[in-house]
């Protein structure tokens, strides 16, 4: 069998002693198991030759500077350029943006909404505006249209009450229509 060299075994002890907590160091550096391997290996190949011609003299102390400054360098190409670890194909993946189909489906819900506060009796119609769209206060609205707070505050829950009403009963491609306007709603 053939002997090792002393400074192969030294190299050997050194990568045995410090691989796992060298491995564990980097990853909560860089916050990647696969990117710590990485440069950690990229240490041991530099230190190699140091501990190859003896010429380091605490070997585990020029390991984890070397790992150390190679992590910082990483986390600042991220910084300069974090999409340069992405794959080939990252602009072929799939867009998080709506599809046709739900900008269509979205559309025709405004529609039917837009639709819905168009049939609403004029004082719900108006609590319900400058509720939602100008977001007043139960009482900036009732001084606004010179009325009662509770008079708004009625006004705006039936103007949700019909509102809901008339959605449920908008035609949808799941549910079929179903005959029944606010208008009949409000006369119920």
């Amino acid at each position: 069998m053939l002997e090792e060299p002393e400074n192969q075994r030294d190299f050997t002890r050194l990568y045995r002693a410090t691989v796992a907590p060298l491995r564990r160091y980097l990853a909560r550096m860089l916050g990647s198991r696969s990117e710590a391997e990485d440069v950690a290996h990229d240490a041991y190949l530099r230190v190699y030759p140091h501990v190859q011609d003896q010429s380091a003299l605490n070997p585990k102390a020029v390991l984890y500077t070397t790992a150390r400054r190679l992590a910082i360098n990483r986390l600042k190409r991220r910084d300069i350029a974090p999409i340069a670890g992405a794959t080939p194909d990252a602009d072929l993946a799939a867009s998080s943006a709506p599809g046709v189909v739900q900008q269509v489906m979205a559309r025709q819900e405004l529609d039917q909404l837009e639709a819905a506060i168009a049939r609403l009796p004029e004082g719900c119609r108006a609590v319900l505006l400058l509720r939602k769209i100008e977001l007043l206060s139960h009482q900036e609205i009732g001084r606004r249209l010179g009325i009662a707070v509770s008079t708004v505050e009625k006004q705006h829950a039936r103007a949700l009450r019909l509102l809901r009403a008339a959605l449920a009963a908008a035609p949808t491609p799941a549910a079929p229509n179903q005959n029944r306007s606010p208008d009949q709603e409000a006369h119920s």
